[in-house]
């Protein structure tokens, strides 16, 4: 299987800069209401935002004519003696969504990481969710080496067409390990191809999640289970995940020995 980065320009109406004033701050929670639709009891409030930047963090904003239509919060984090970056979220504002502003605000991030002297972010996100997975391991080159069980506790439903769907289902996320300096994420970053060979193993999931949680929540959930549990499986045999496959069907998780 063979990578290729998105486009590096962004929009051309769109400034990617440090968020820094007190608006700024305050148009980062108004954006996460609107995209993630999280009670406020679950919002990153502007205090969180604000002292995080003084703990070695920051938030990169993505401005329309002073708009914020997009933002990234980058947290400092510790492992031993080692320094590097948790991506604790990114929201981009509907209207500019599906216009590659998400990979540049990711790419925009990992430039600012490099430049402190970072080698390594770390993320999760949700593994039933087949354009994230695209997104994370083909477009940015993360490597999956970790997997949570009901991570954050019962999942709320953040997405407008799922708000029909069952409450109640469990918060897995798999964590992206983003090796910033790593061969195959500078090719990336420089719009090159680069190819992660004939995987050892694969996993299967839904092509469209978000339908089969509205229509079938006891399918959706045992779908859930059944991809946990080969995760687990297939991380405990020390394998890892380099690359998402969308052009089968169903899509699949791609695994290698290191």
């Amino acid at each position: 299987m063979t990578d290729t980065a998105p486009s590096k320009t962004p929009p051309a109406d769109v400034e990617i800069r440090e968020v820094s004033t007190i608006a700024e701050y305050d148009a980062c929670i108004k954006l996460q209401r609107a995209v993630f639709g999280l009670p406020d009891l679950e919002i990153s409030p502007r205090r969180h935002l604000i002292v995080s930047r003084q703990a070695g963090g920051w938030t990169l904003g993505a401005f329309n004519e002073g708009k914020l239509v997009g933002f990234v919060h980058h947290m400092a984090a510790v492992r031993g003696a080692e320094i590097f970056g948790y991506s604790h979220m990114m929201a981009v504002a509907a209207d500019y969504q599906n216009r590659g502003l998400g990979a540049q605000l990711k790419w925009a991030q990992r430039t600012r990481a490099v430049s402190e002297g970072r080698d390594f972010i770390k993320w999760t996100f949700e593994p039933l969710r087949a354009r994230n997975a695209h997104f994370n391991l083909n477009r940015l080159g993360v490597v999956i080496r970790e997997y949570a069980v009901n991570f954050y506790g019962t999942d709320y439903v953040t997405n407008p067409a799922e708000k029909a769907a069952p409450r109640g289902m469990d918060s897995d996320r798999v964590f992206a390990s983003w090796e910033l300096r790593s061969p195959r994420v500078e090719a990336l970053a420089a719009g090159q191809e680069f190819s992660v060979g004939k995987p050892d193993a694969v996993i299967e999931i839904q092509g469209d999640y978000s339908t089969l949680l509205r229509s079938n929540p006891d399918t959706a959930k045992r779908e859930q289970l059944r991809v946990r549990e080969e995760f687990l499986v297939a991380l405990g045999e020390g394998l890892v995940c380099r690359a998402f496959d969308r052009n089968t069907d169903p899509p699949a998780y791609l695994f290698y020995r290191e």
